[in-house]
């Protein structure tokens, strides 16, 4: 037998206590039974000397009832925890976003300042070669100009390289894909809030 309550169904099982009880009156003995329930209640009634199973009932009916008003709470417990959940996890989702596109940011610094230090060394050892061609070209002994060698000034590479050269502005970011915000989503996963707890080494 299934009784309804609210959202709730019960499967109330009628039966016999002793069905192998070769004594007829124990045999006949009846017994209702809920499934596991609240800790400590009461999910088994059955005939007895001092009352019958119909006397009972009432109190079947109360368990359920009892049973019905926690599964409500549990019910709204639940969806408080997961809008919690939810909200925490959009939180950690906007934070992550955020110091990966920073980290994109940092990737193009670094690299703007590998060129820059690249472009100032290589800008210097134009300057010195050419000074060392001028030396060479003015001592006494020789009797002609020494060959053009192509290195007098910076080349048009080096200066290409200087990111200082021509301001670029505030590089343009793009949105992070999953495997990027990992890093920053301490125990969540970046598929959806259900992923609290998830441990990446798994």
């Amino acid at each position: 037998m299934v009784l309804v309550v609210g959202d709730f169904t019960y499967l109330v099982t009628i039966k016999q206590e002793f069905p192998l009880s070769e004594d007829s009156e124990r045999a006949q003995s009846l017994m209702v039974e809920l499934p596991y329930g609240r800790s400590g209640s009461q999910g088994k009634w059955a005939d007895r000397k001092r009352w019958r199973l119909e006397g009972v009932l009432g109190a079947v009916l109360r368990e359920v009832e009892l049973r019905s008003g926690e599964d409500a709470l549990r019910r709204i417990e639940e969806k408080r925890a997961e809008v919690d959940r939810k909200a925490r996890w959009q939180a950690a989702m906007d934070s992550a976003r955020e110091q990966a596109i920073q980290a994109q940011l940092a990737t193009v610094l670094r690299q703007q300042a590998k060129d820059w230090h690249q472009a100032r060394a290589l800008s210097q050892y134009c300057d010195a070669l050419e000074r060392r061609l001028v030396r060479r070209a003015i001592r006494p002994h020789w009797k002609q100009s020494p060959p053009d060698s192509g290195w007098t000034g910076p080349a048009p590479y080096v200066s290409s390289l200087d990111p200082l050269r021509e301001l670029r502005g505030t590089p343009t970011t793009r949105a992070p894909d999953p495997e990027e915000l990992k890093p920053y989503l301490i125990g969540w996963s970046p598929r959806g809030s259900e992923g609290h707890g998830y441990s990446w080494g798994k």
